[in-house]
């Protein structure tokens, strides 16, 4: 792990900077429903989401722990490298005290097994990529330099960077290794009930569009899930959304990032949230002049959320 820079910030790039595809995938409309696809995806390795659920209290404090994980992807992502190595060592201190068993397996396990942060991984990096390049086109050789930059992500909660797919293919190749694994167990359930219909304060739900608007996202979510995923689940309680073709669901991802991005370019404050502002800002500093043309964006009405940041 490479030494925090001095406490001076300015002009530090971060962990990747504003050429990375890190940027241009984490700042683009679509990243919420990326989080959510990467959280419905990830509760479905037994032991992970064991680990979740018996050591968090994500039914009562679900908000806190999207709040938290969208600060941390943010962070690590555009923060100064200084931001980004201080908050992993959080993370990974956190990880270090969770321990328990399996009551199925009687199998021990802890939240810093090799195993579990590699799934963890690997579902946030395949969904980025599933549900960006279906809402628009990307650079041919995008996902490869995403996933090789990944890497450095992993390390951050500290994975060895030998055992993270590197490439494209390898992510594959993992995903279709690890599927035996997976299965939908009652925790993973609720907290695919949670991601999808999450209680709101009654005057929110009734006075604002915010509980249709979240179950649309969600059930994009859940419809832009590999297809084994959605028959594993097989949730009838889920919106309507989540029960569209794979064909209907990239048209859906295409319209919405279409309108995401018309909001944007009218209401100037959404189309920049905090983390790329104060990146921007950060990299302005420096002599050379090119940080105000790098055209990425971070939609502030947008959740970037991914099940990698602390239990809490």
């Amino acid at each position: 792990m490479p030494a925090p820079p001095p406490a001076s910030a300015s002009g530090d790039p971060g962990l990747f900077g504003p050429g990375s595809a890190t940027w241009r995938l984490h700042a683009d409309p679509l990243m919420g429903v990326a989080g959510l696809r990467a959280l419905l995806l990830q509760a479905l390795h037994p032991v992970a989401m064991r680990a979740v659920g018996d050591n968090s209290r994500f039914r009562e404090q679900g908000w806190d722990r999207l709040t938290a994980t969208a600060d941390y992807v943010g962070t690590t992502t555009f923060g100064s490298t200084a931001e980004a190595l201080a908050l992993a060592a959080r993370v990974r201190a956190v990880h270090a005290r969770i321990r328990g068993i399996d009551p199925e397996t009687g199998l021990q396990y802890g939240a810093d097994d090799e195993d579990l942060l590699l799934w963890v991984h690997c579902a946030l990096v395949d969904s980025v990529l599933d549900v960006v390049s279906r809402g628009s086109a990307l650079p041919q050789d995008l996902p490869d330099r995403y996933v090789a930059e990944q890497v450095r992500a992993a390390e951050l909660v500290g994975l060895r960077p030998d055992v993270v797919p590197a490439s494209r293919a390898d992510l594959d190749l993992y995903l279709e290794e690890v599927r035996p694994e997976l299965r939908v167990t009652r925790l993973a359930r609720e907290a695919a009930l949670f991601i999808v219909a999450p209680p709101m304060p009654v005057v929110v739900a009734l006075a604002t569009p915010a509980r249709p608007a979240w179950a649309g996202m969600a059930g994009l979510a859940f419809a832009a899930l590999p297809s084994y995923a959605r028959r594993l689940y097989a949730l009838p309680e889920l919106p309507g959304a989540a029960a569209l073709t794979d064909a209907a669901t990239t048209a859906a991802l295409r319209a919405l990032r279409g309108a995401l991005s018309g909001v944007q370019a009218a209401v100037p404050p959404l189309r920049e949230g905090r983390h790329l502002r104060e990146a921007r800002a950060r990299l302005a500093e420096r002599t050379a002049p090119a940080a105000s043309t790098i055209d990425v964006r971070e939609p502030a009405g947008t959740p970037v959320v991914a099940a990698a940041a602390p239990t809490q």
